[in-house]
């Protein structure tokens, strides 16, 4: 009976992700769209640079970067049609090296850039100029680690990742901060690297769960915190809670509809899966791993399901 079950509940999860497309970004591999289900077959691809960010837009379109100063849109005929440059654009005196590591196009056209180096969030328009702009709280400024993930969510807040301060901090419209959770350590002892071996609180993103409360990747802690308002730790996922997968640098994380998880883990090495869902009790239900059209860095992606992923595999099939 108990293998019934169990073949049931697989086959049911086949099933609803047998449509699931993956978007992948990873320095030198490219952004790529990939297809789990055939083979993980690559249906669209275009070269970058660094990156730590990628967007489906709306009009089908690709938003991510072509190096760390550099965001670009690009259509599914492989055209840069929008960039945004922080080396050149908008500079103010005194700035020698600026990084970008979270871009978001806003409901209204606008662009919203976290630039790491000038520690500051600025909203820009399609013609580049800034329309909006507050400073970000860092304890010292740093080009590569100001920031990772910065979202603004739907309240006009902005929930960012300071990477460098391993601390997730909210902020409010006009730039004040309105919540902030340093990333602890439980008692461990840092250690250097990029793998499993390493550990640290070098936080990557945070989303605001439907709940209420904040979910943390917490990067080289290889975990996930789901922290309330009033900073109490109310559930972890931790580096070897997954069965047969060991967790390493822990990037992105999405909250599905159904309450399931999707988490990316960079840096795991070959032997595990690049991303992974799981459900709350911690069970996996969904892995994506390949290590031919991407590597042990790819630190950013979405999973489509759904009308999403029939309508983006429409539109690359035309192409």
């Amino acid at each position: 009976m108990k293998t019934l079950l169990a073949f049931i509940l697989l086959a049911a999860s086949l099933n609803a992700h047998a449509d699931r497309l993956v978007i992948g970004a990873e320095a030198k591999k490219g952004v790529s769209v990939v297809d789990p289900s055939d083979g993980n077959k690559v249906l669209w691809t275009h070269p970058v640079g660094a990156v730590h960010d990628v967007h489906l837009l709306p009009n089908g379109n690709i938003l991510t970067q072509d190096g760390w100063p550099k965001i670009i849109e690009l259509d599914l005929d492989g055209n840069v049609v929008w960039e945004y440059d922080a080396s050149k654009e908008n500079r103010e005196d005194g700035i020698q090296r600026i990084e970008i590591h979270a871009c978001q196009r806003l409901p209204n056209g606008n662009t919203m850039i976290a630039e790491s180096g000038s520690s500051r969030i600025i909203e820009v328009t399609p013609g580049k100029k800034i329309v909006k702009q507050f400073p970000l709280e860092v304890s010292q400024a740093n080009a590569h680690s100001d920031t990772r993930r910065v979202r603004q969510l739907e309240n006009g807040h902005y929930l960012v990742a300071h990477e460098a301060d391993q601390t997730v901090k909210e902020y409010d419209a006009d730039g004040k901060v309105v919540w902030e959770f340093p990333v602890p350590l439980f008692g461990n002892e840092a250690k250097k690297g990029h793998g499993p071996e390493a550990f640290g609180g070098k936080c990557f993103a945070a989303i605001k769960a439907k709940n209420g409360n904040y979910l943390i990747t917490t990067g080289n802690g290889h975990s996930i915190l789901e922290v309330t308002p009033e900073k109490e730790i109310v559930w972890k996922l931790e580096q070897n809670d997954l069965d047969g997968i060991v967790l390493a640098w822990v990037t992105t994380i999405e909250e599905l509809d159904n309450g399931n998880l999707i988490l990316g883990n960079c840096h795991a090495g070959p032997e595990n899966p690049q991303i992974v869902e799981i459900t709350r009790e911690k069970e996996v239900v969904w892995s994506f791993k390949d290590f031919e059209n991407f590597g042990n860095a790819l630190a950013v992606s979405l999973v489509l399901d759904g009308a999403e992923a029939e309508a983006l595999r429409e539109r690359v099939n035309s192409k």
